[in-house]
């Protein structure tokens, strides 16, 4: 068994779909129209194959109270794998992305939180 998708929650997805490839560097891998929504997946051009991350909407009323409890709470959603935090930090912040604190040492790894605009924190993480 392995993780194929996992999600993460928008408010909009076009914005998201901007967000996730422009700034954040992921690459769209599927975009298929379902009704109102869309199956939108984005995934890390070092592994085209690997786990697509799905962009969702927030069309669920609850999940909407929950997602915003998290953010006002400043818990991150998920977290992504970085080789060089500082580098990240500095070129994402040179394109405006909002963020908790700069990196810091939490243990055996380095941290940051970022504001993807789609309504959720997200975690970097340099082992």
């Amino acid at each position: 068994m392995q993780v194929k998708v996992t999600s993460v929650p928008v408010l909009e997805q076009d914005q998201a779909l901007a967000f996730y490839t422009v700034v954040l560097g992921f690459v769209k891998k599927h975009d298929i129209p379902m009704g109102e929504f869309r199956w939108l997946t984005v995934v890390s051009p070092e592994s085209p194959d690997g786990v697509e991350l799905l962009l969702e909407p927030m069309a669920f009323p609850p999940a909407k109270v929950y997602q915003k409890q998290l953010h006002d709470a400043g818990i991150p959603w998920t977290a992504f794998a970085v080789d060089d935090i500082q580098k990240e930090y500095e070129r994402l912040v040179a394109l405006g992305v909002v963020f908790k604190a700069k990196p810091q040492k939490m243990g055996p790894v380095m941290l940051a939180a970022l504001d993807d605009s789609c309504g959720n924190w997200i975690q970097l993480v340099q082992k």
